[in-house]
């Protein structure tokens, strides 16, 4: 008798949203999700103002990666089940980036984000600065339900292997 045995591997990107009691919409399970671009505009560019926000979202990362970031989280109400975010959040792994090649706006914090909020449609911020008082850095706090206090996903997107943040070449 031979024993025969198959391995099913079935791999889920984003995950279905889940209700967090007291918190006004469904968010991600706790975690760091790793996906692409593609797979966060087929899942959250749902309607007409988060397919603005998305394409400010490629336009930050693209610069982001032209200026060497390997790596970058996606946040904020954009990945919730809100149906119209205000913007979305942000925040970049800097290991790697010179910021000779990074756009001045990304480091921009002042106004509450405002030139940030004005040409990508949302705030970044590098991953290991803190957000918070208690010295918290962005990629933690991130994972926090700021209604609840209680765990939630974020998105972990590649930018050195994304196919959207390609350089195209023209002639």
């Amino acid at each position: 008798m031979t024993a025969k045995q198959y391995n099913i591997i079935v791999v889920i990107m984003i995950p279905n949203h889940v209700d967090l009691a007291g918190s006004p919409w469904p968010v991600l399970p706790a975690g760091i999700h790793s996906a692409s671009l593609a797979d966060v505009q087929a899942r959250f560019a749902s309607n007409p103002k988060r397919r603005v926000q998305f394409r400010g979202l490629v336009a930050a990362l693209y610069n982001l990666r032209g200026a060497g970031c390997q790596r970058a989280f996606l946040d904020g109400s954009f990945v919730t089940a809100k149906p119209r975010p205000g913007d979305f959040d942000a925040c970049w792994d800097p290991t790697g980036v010179d910021r000779a090649f990074l756009d001045p706006v990304l480091l921009t914090f002042e106004n509450n984000r405002a030139a940030q909020k004005a040409k990508y449609h949302g705030e970044l911020f590098p991953s290991t600065i803190p957000a918070d008082r208690a010295g918290t850095i962005f990629v933690e706090f991130f994972q926090v339900d700021r209604f609840t206090g209680a765990a939630k996903g974020i998105v972990a997107i590649d930018l050195t292997a994304d196919p959207m943040l390609q350089p195209t070449v023209t002639s």
